[in-house]
């Protein structure tokens, strides 16, 4: 039977384990989005995990959700990012860059840009916007056809500034609400022409946003992040299991890394996504935010049912000896959630250590 800790062959990468570290916002960059010489630290405690995928990082600046979140749109920025993963492949990990844009989800006070999105249609909740803290998000601006593939290039661009960073690859952010979510849902997407209306046009920028990424770096250094049927940042989504089968089928042909799904949906339309899949499936068990994070019991259960690998968030941020402590029993610490987002602060960040004997 598959263990957590057997070995897997991803693209060009062999995996020690199972375990990925899933992507976590951590807000510790700086204003001008460069991460720092703590985010070398953090990642590189976490590097026995078969592999991690960084926090999300913006793929331009108009793509910022978060205040001090980290980017990869500027040379400086690429610059910054290079100790970083080159701590981690000395500690002898593999990390991919998640490239998450915000579209509407995002606020002039963070990024100095007005928000664009597949429609003007804005959040009904507050964003957090730093020192002025929680404000009413805007009427995003509804991006043009011809826009749209220009926003279909930022992704590639990125992609090619991760490579030259020293990332093994990315990931694009199409979950929980953000601009490719936005694409795919029904509710944030009211478009009427190619990129909206039918399930062929609302998933076609997922398609050829994840195209575009694999023509920069090639197919196997790409994979996508989805949360069918999740409800983060207003999002609705109608007929899950025909949308997202239509949307995975799409994305099959190109032959990406991987497909990462958030447990937000019925097991059986997870467990048809992995049919239909050819390549490597991240399954995250622990699903959009909960009250308790996913554990080692639900990601063995996802093995037995065709996930290849499992993805923990939260249980990474105290314990970044996760591996083994799953691999000896050995109790899980829990962070302190006021510590999740402290702008720039060790504490919480770099301060847990691995499980003393």
């Amino acid at each position: 039977m598959t263990s957590l800790f057997d070995s897997y062959r991803l693209g060009n990468l062999t995996l020690p384990n199972r375990i990925v570290m899933a992507p976590m916002t951590r807000a510790r960059a700086s204003d001008d989005g460069m991460p720092g010489a703590s985010a070398g630290t953090y990642y590189a405690q976490r590097a026995t995990a078969g592999l991690i995928v960084s926090e999300g990082i913006q793929p331009s600046l108009i793509g910022q959700s978060n205040p001090n979140t980290p980017g990869l749109h500027t040379d400086e920025q690429v610059a910054a990012w290079r100790p970083v993963t080159a701590a981690v492949h000395t500690n002898g990990g593999r990390i991919f860059a998640q490239l998450m844009h915000g579209g509407r989800v995002g606020h002039p006070d963070v990024a100095g840009q007005h928000p664009v999105a597949p429609s003007a249609i804005a959040l009904e909740a507050p964003l957090f916007t730093g020192p002025r803290g929680r404000r009413p998000a805007p009427v995003p601006r509804a991006l043009s056809t011809a826009e749209v593939r220009g926003e279909v290039q930022v992704f590639a661009d990125a992609a090619r500034r991760a490579v030259d960073a020293g990332f093994d690859g990315v990931e694009l952010h199409g979950a929980n609400g953000y601009l490719i979510n936005q694409f795919l849902s029904s509710n944030t997407n009211q478009r009427t022409d190619a990129y909206g209306g039918s399930v062929t046009g609302r998933i076609r920028f997922a398609v050829e946003a994840a195209e575009a990424a694999a023509d920069a770096i090639g197919a196997d250094r790409v994979g996508i992040r989805l949360s069918p049927g999740g409800h983060v940042w207003d999002i609705a989504e109608d007929d899950v299991p025909e949308h997202y089968t239509a949307l995975v089928e799409a994305l099959a042909p190109l032959g990406l890394a991987y497909l990462h799904v958030l447990v937000t949906t019925e097991e059986d339309t997870l467990i048809a996504l992995r049919k239909a899949w050819p390549g490597a499936y991240i399954i995250n068990p622990g699903g959009q935010i909960a009250p308790k994070e996913g554990d080692q019991d639900q990601g063995e259960h996802w093995l037995t049912q065709g996930a290849d690998l499992i993805s923990y968030g939260r249980a990474y941020i105290a314990n970044p000896d996760l591996v083994e402590r799953f691999r000896t029993g050995l109790p899980l610490e829990t962070a302190d959630p006021d510590t999740w987002y402290q702008g720039g602060g060790a504490t919480g960040y770099t301060t847990h250590a691995s499980y003393q004997h």
